[in-house]
C-alpha cells in the first residue's frame, strides 16, 4: 500500500523540509486547564483533536520520532488538559482532550467542551486543527459536532485518518472518499484528507510535509 494512493503528492524537497522540522527537539511545555495558563502565543500553532482512543498521542509521537513524548492513556477519556509542545521554536503543537467518551462525568465533559470552544475562538496563532478519524469507523456524530464547532469558530481544520494498517486498501479507499465528500459541506475544512498509520509509519512523512508549510520560517 503506497502513500500516493491516498495522500497528496509532495515534492521531495517539501518532504525533506518536513523531515528536518520534526527532527528538531520537541519539548513538552505544560498541560493547562485555564486560558490564562496557556503558553505565550508567539509561534504558529497546530492542534490535534479526535475521539478518545483515536490515536492522537500515537500520531504526535510518530511525527516527532519519540516513543513517549505524548502519553497514551490506557483509560480512554482520562486526559483532561490541553497539552502543549514546542517543536524547535518553529511550531507549537497542542493535544486536545479526547471527546465522545461516554463514561466521563457529564459535568466534566461540559467543562472540557466550553474550554475547547474558548481555546479555538481565542487562540490567535492557531493555524490549523487536525481532526483525527479512525479509518475503521469513519465519521461519527461526535466528529461532526466538533467539525461544526470549528466551522463556527472559523478554525481551518484538516482530517487525518488514523490506523490505516487495520483496514484493507479497498475499504480504505471507500472510507476516504466518503469523508472527502462530506467535507465539502463544511466551510472551514481543508479539502485534502491525509491517511496515516502510526504503527508502521504510513503517511507520517506526508503529515510532516503538510505541517511544515505552516511553521515559522527558519
Amino acid at each position: 500500500m503506497a502513500e500516493h494512493q491516498f495522500n497528496p503528492v509532495f515534492k521531495p524537497e517539501v518532504l525533506e523540509v518536513g523531515r528536518l522540522l520534526f527532527a528538531q527537539q520537541c519539548e513538552f511545555l505544560r498541560g493547562v486547564l485555564k486560558l490564562e495558563e496557556m503558553p505565550h502565543a508567539d509561534l504558529p500553532e497546530i492542534t490535534f483533536a479526535g475521539r478518545s482512543n483515536v490515536g492522537k498521542s500515537s500520531l504526535i509521537n510518530a511525527l516527532t520520532g519519540r516513543k513517549s513524548l505524548a502519553r497514551t492513556s490506557v483509560t480512554p477519556g482520562r486526559t483532561q488538559e490541553i497539552n502543549f509542545f514546542d517543536l524547535g521554536g518553529r511550531l507549537m503543537l497542542s493535544d486536545l482532550p479526547g471527546y465522545g467518551f461516554a463514561q466521563a462525568p457529564k459535568d466534566k465533559v461540559a467543562a472540557w467542551t466550553d474550554f475547547i470552544k474558548l481555546y479555538l475562538k481565542g487562540r490567535p496563532t492557531l493555524r490549523r486543527a487536525l481532526v483525527l478519524i479512525d479509518a475503521r469507523h469513519g465519521l461519527k456524530e461526535v466528529d461532526r459536532t466538533i467539525m461544526k464547532l470549528m466551522d463556527d469558530s472559523a478554525v481551518n481544520y484538516q482530517v487525518v485518518m488514523t490506523k490505516a494498517d487495520k483496514v484493507k486498501p479497498e475499504a480504505l479507499t471507500k472510507a476516504r472518499a466518503a469523508v472527502t465528500k462530506e467535507l465539502t459541506e463544511h466551510v472551514a475544512a481543508h479539502p485534502e484528507v491525509l491517511v496515516t498509520s502510526a504503527a508502521d509509519g504510513f503517511g507520517i512523512a506526508d503529515v510532516r510535509a503538510a505541517l511544515s508549510e505552516l511553521a515559522k520560517p527558519e
